[in-house]
């Protein structure tokens, strides 16, 4: 029973983060197109802050999902730092707090270094490609 409970807990926390954190970026992305930015960055010499092209669009969701990516990563590590402080000597907690830094550290890690050959492949092949 106590673990149903835990995992209902779970699945309502995703679920509330997964509608909340979109729901921030088109708040965000919102305020920049009506609270008069686009105005003040033009007069200053910036381009317009709305996406205007694929380039933008695509650069714009790497982005979210790096963004992503690191709160991901932090819960993990706060989540593994958390079940290792508790262990109070239990092996069997401080293996599993272990294997999830780790772990996640290597995730992270993996999503970087596709981040940076990708990027170096765009730099390379030039912007002539997505246009």
């Amino acid at each position: 029973m106590l673990k149903n409970i835990r995992k209902f807990k779970y699945t309502l926390c995703y679920i509330f983060f997964l509608i909340l954190i979109p729901k921030i970026t088109l708040a965000t992305y919102e305020f920049a197109g009506n609270s008069g930015l686009n105005e003040t960055a033009f007069e200053t010499g910036h381009t317009d802050l709305a996406v205007n092209g694929i380039n933008e669009l695509i650069a714009a969701v790497i982005q979210a999902v790096l963004s992503l990516v690191g709160v991901i990563f932090l819960l993990l590590m706060i989540y593994g730092g958390y079940l290792w402080m508790t262990a109070r000597g239990n092996e069997q907690q401080v293996e599993k707090a272990k294997k999830i830094i780790i772990e996640s550290i290597i995730g992270v890690a993996v999503v970087l270094i596709a981040y940076a050959i990708t990027a170096m492949v765009i730099y390379a092949i030039g912007d002539n490609v997505l246009q």
